[in-house]
């Protein structure tokens, strides 16, 4: 696969560490607006520099990846659907329902290969936590628990922009609810604070959150955001059932345990998720390549963003209007 890359940004350069690593992969060219910025990303790679524009016609491009600033991504996303590229969305495809919707009903018309960069549904531990759910060690699920905590808070500039917790930052563990239960979500119940930062909250953004989800049987999810863990990335799921219960905890580097005098000690965890998910990142890229190689749905398709969408304006309502949401009321 030739894949070429649009944004050179953070999360470009962890995709193209990842393309880098995949043997059956080639950094085609990368793209960004800032061509400083592209330029030395892809003299780290040994590759090309296009303007954005002209990587959907390019002959030497399969695929291309779309790691720009949100609002650019279901304009690339329509652009590299009817030019027969398959294509890699970081999410959201959009902050609102609608044009998401526009850009599923370009892919329609046009089909190609499209997978959302969920990353999280690539994780070993997770993939493993799922697996083990589908096979019944743990019975019948009943409820289950995400944790999901920043180290620190963004800039308020950055909230601003971002189309606010739900959708910037919860949006993962609405997909991780999503692929776990696996059963449609009928309620969704928020609540939220400003406890970290001002500055967010006068930006119209919350920095901690808690929602609740209840699915058609009766199971619950309880999902727990914040913006601050002082100890580092804190990235744990619980899952509970008639049979037992399983844990995916956190990763540190070595996974090493002290146990002394003073007490047992471990280590904090990885900073962030740049370290977090760097093997996820690896496996999104090796799943993509498989869906286009082998004609099938990748392991995150560009609906599951629109469903994870869903539950964040579902959380927004219920937080503005104090209210459990119904899931069907949300169009």
């Amino acid at each position: 696969m030739r894949l070429a890359l649009i944004g050179a940004g953070r999360i470009g350069k962890v995709h193209a560490q990842a393309i880098d690593a995949h043997p059956e992969v080639t950094l085609s060219a990368v793209a960004d607006f800032h061509a400083p910025t592209a330029e030395a990303l892809a003299s780290q790679y040994g590759t090309r520099v296009l303007p954005p524009d002209a990587i959907f016609e390019d002959g030497e491009v399969d695929a291309i990846l779309i790691a720009s600033s949100t609002p650019t991504h279901a304009d690339y996303l329509e652009r590299a659907a009817r030019a027969g590229k398959a294509v890699l969305c970081e999410k959201p495809i959009a902050l609102d329902l609608a044009r998401t919707r526009d850009a599923l009903q370009v892919l329609v018309a046009h089909p190609v290969t499209c997978a959302l960069g969920f990353n999280r549904r690539h994780d070993p531990q997770f993939a493993a936590l799922k697996q083990s759910i589908a096979e019944g060690r743990i019975g019948d699920l009943e409820t289950l628990s995400i944790i999901s905590r920043d180290p620190a808070p963004p800039p308020a500039e950055y909230v601003g922009a971002s189309g606010g917790l739900f959708r910037d930052m919860m949006i993962h563990d609405f997909d991780m609810a999503r692929w776990l239960l696996d059963e449609p979500i009928v309620h969704v119940h928020a609540e939220g604070s400003c406890l970290i930062d001002p500055a967010i909250g006068e930006a119209g953004d919350i920095d901690t959150a808690m929602v609740t989800l209840v699915t058609a049987s009766g199971r619950l999810c309880h999902i727990n955001n914040s913006r601050r863990a002082c100890y580092g990335y804190d990235q744990r799921i619980e899952a509970f059932g008639s049979a037992g219960m399983l844990q995916a905890q956190n990763e540190t580097e070595t996974r090493l345990r002290f146990t002394g005098e003073p007490g047992q000690v471990e280590e904090t965890p990885k900073w962030f998720f740049l370290e977090r998910y760097a093997d996820a990142y690896r496996r999104e890229i090796s799943d993509f390549v498989g869906a286009w190689k082998q004609q099938r749905e990748p392991l995150a398709s560009a609906s599951d963003g629109l469903e994870a969408l869903r539950l964040a304006e579902a959380a927004e309502f219920s937080l503005r209007e104090g209210r459990r949401i119904a899931l069907n009321d949300i169009h």
